[in-house]
């Protein structure tokens, strides 16, 4: 069994909680601005001092109504200031804190709920509590957000002491639970996985050092993925160690506006955005008639990335660069506020051409591997090691194991300890002191890991052929037509694929080649963009072997959503509820 280890850089004391380090910049750098919260038409700094007397207020509040060490509360709200500051608040009394997807219906709401036995769930608003009433338990209290929680909290909590508030704090070690993150149930019931203060102490001991490099001085960072995913929590985690400035927001129409009023210095993200971000230049490109411009600085901009791992980039090329840089690469940073050079990508594989696209551009995106799991990022690449197409190296002080069927396998303290009460589930994931855990991948000579896929999602043909569709439902996400694609084959004579049409991006794709605009419906029946689709599977296709290759495929008039149950909260397909859905158009390949 190959393993790949490094050593710790950093440690923290078995005393030591997520709340320690607010309390100790709160003596020694008050004015430490950790966040920036809406203010009127603006944004307000929140200092450390301001930070630390909101939560111990919030705290007391806590304590009067009755959390105690070991007590679960569940927050249930977009993407905001107050998602952190009740979970800081929550820790910081020995509370435990319940992610919940705002996006999770009633029966998945009573499920967690049910399993966790969380004494209270907190909304955003009234109308997020109403809409999943049916799935609050009996004696299950719900607090909202909007129906001024924070200052009812603080009223409260006025009758407790700061020495029985303090007392509280300082008594929650490294070892008390942090939080209960909910598997994102691609497959059956979402488990809940149990992670410690230490486990989120170590995820920040292990990436402060590639923090320092990649963020910089006066670093700071819009944090609009959802709380409830733990790659923001743990970002944001970090991000409070760090002294790095954090502004909210779940507006995800006004990004491009909000990164240039906020100028962060680096972005995190999930891939589906970068390769959103990619098609959408791509697009406008075409509409514009500059498409041509476009794939010439793509190419640019993708070998003088990779100029970058043999030495540099000749003459020409430099030349070539720099006229797309004023052309082409500098509206990207533009369109990210002018001022971040870099950005943090988890959740799934980018692909090594997107990753070198936008190195060459500008704007390097570091990619990770993590699972709730693991408290997010376990291997991850850095700007001192970082090798485009994997997902990087193990984060000091854990280890990455191959095992004989290619299964990868995690040690190290940001490891969680077991999924809440399910010692079967226990006994299957973590065997012999390592946390096995589906996932397929390799590591190369110099300890770089690269994902294949997922074992549960192979794919078995009907010749033998075993088929990991990543790379292959990657590359076809990567056309700008195209939403989501996924492969389908299991016991089939060869692979097919079932493919949905981006909305965004088809009106502007229907009008720079001379179509009428239609519905997706019209769309996806249209010879011209079947034409489109069919040199999009054929380029696909040249990435794999023959018999891994889609031989027939289908164009859905309807797009997978978190809303429609195909898509998880981390926008991750669940193939099983797409099979089902969609069990007519899989016949039809295979007909």
């Amino acid at each position: 069994m190959r393993i790949e280890a490094t050593e710790p850089t950093r440690t923290h004391a078995p005393s030591d909680n997520l709340t320690t380090r607010v309390r100790t910049l709160a003596d020694s750098a008050p004015s430490t601005e950790l966040f920036l919260r809406p203010s009127g038409s603006g944004w307000s700094p929140v200092t450390a001092a301001q930070f630390n007397e909101q939560i111990t207020a919030a705290g007391k509040g806590l304590i009067a109504r009755g959390v105690e060490a070991g007590t679960r509360i569940a927050i249930m709200s977009p993407t905001r200031y107050e998602w952190a500051l009740l979970d800081y608040a929550n820790w910081s009394v020995g509370g435990s804190t319940v992610a919940v997807y705002e996006s999770n219906s009633a029966a998945q709401v009573e499920h967690i709920l049910t399993d966790s036995a969380s004494i209270a769930l907190i909304t955003d608003t009234r109308a997020t509590a109403d809409r999943i009433a049916d799935g609050v338990p009996a004696g299950t209290q719900v607090w909202v957000i909007e129906e001024g929680l924070i200052d009812a909290l603080t009223a409260e909590g006025a009758a407790v002491t700061g020495e029985d508030y303090l007392a509280r704090a300082t008594a929650v070690d490294a070892k008390a639970e942090a939080t209960l993150v909910y598997t994102s149930g691609t497959t059956g019931k979402p488990k809940g996985v149990v992670l410690t203060h230490d486990n989120l102490l170590s995820e920040y001991d292990a990436i402060h050092e590639g923090l320092d490099k990649m963020a910089g001085q006066n670093a700071s960072t819009v944090m609009f993925l959802p709380l409830a995913h733990i790659f923001a929590r743990a970002i944001s985690v970090a991000a409070v160690q760090h002294s790095i400035r954090v502004a909210h927001t779940a507006d995800l129409s006004n990004l491009t506006g909000l990164f240039g009023e906020l100028k962060p210095t680096y972005i995190l993200s999930v891939p589906r955005v970068f390769e959103k971000v990619y098609n959408t230049m791509s697009a406008k490109a075409e509409e514009g008639g500059k498409g041509k411009i476009f794939g010439a600085a793509v190419d640019t901009a993708i070998e003088f990335s990779k100029a970058r791992d043999a030495g540099g980039a000749g003459l020409v090329l430099k030349l070539k660069h720099t006229l797309f840089d004023k052309l082409v690469y500098s509206k990207l940073r533009e369109a990210l506020g002018g001022n971040c050079t870099c950005a943090v990508s988890g959740g799934a594989p980018l692909g090594a051409r997107l990753g070198h696209f936008f190195r060459g551009a500008g704007v390097t995106v570091y990619e990770g591997y993590g699972l709730s799991e693991t408290s997010a990022a376990i291997t991850c690449n850095t700007p001192t090691e970082q090798r485009i197409g994997t997902v990087g190296r193990p984060v000091p002080g854990n280890e990455v194991a191959i095992a004989d069927d290619g299964e990868i396998l995690l040690r190290g303290p940001v490891v969680f300890g077991g999924y809440w009460g399910l010692p079967e589930a226990n006994a299957e994931a973590l065997q012999d002191g390592w946390f096995h855990t589906g996932d397929l991948g390799s590591l190369d000579a110099d300890g770089y890991l690269s994902i294949t896929g997922r074992k549960k999602e192979i794919l078995v043909t009907a010749a033998g052929k075993n088929v990991a569709p990543a790379q292959t439902e990657d590359a076809l996400r990567q056309h700008p037509l195209v939403s989501q694609a996924m492969l389908v084959g299991d016991k089939q004579p060869f692979v097919g694929a079932l493919i949905t049409l981006d909305p965004e991006a088809l009106p502007g794709w229907l009008s720079s080649h001379g179509l009428p605009e239609m519905s997706i419906k019209d769309a996806a029946a249209n010879e011209t963009l079947q034409a489109e689709i069919s040199s999009a599977v054929a380029t696909a296709n040249s990435l794999v072997s023959k018999a891994e290759q889609i031989k027939k495929w289908r164009v859905l008039d309807t797009d997978f959503t978190i809303e429609g149950g195909e898509l998880t909260p981390t926008l991750k397909v669940k193939r099983n509820v797409v099979m089902d859905k969609h069990a007519d158009q899989v016949a039809a390949i295979y007909g």
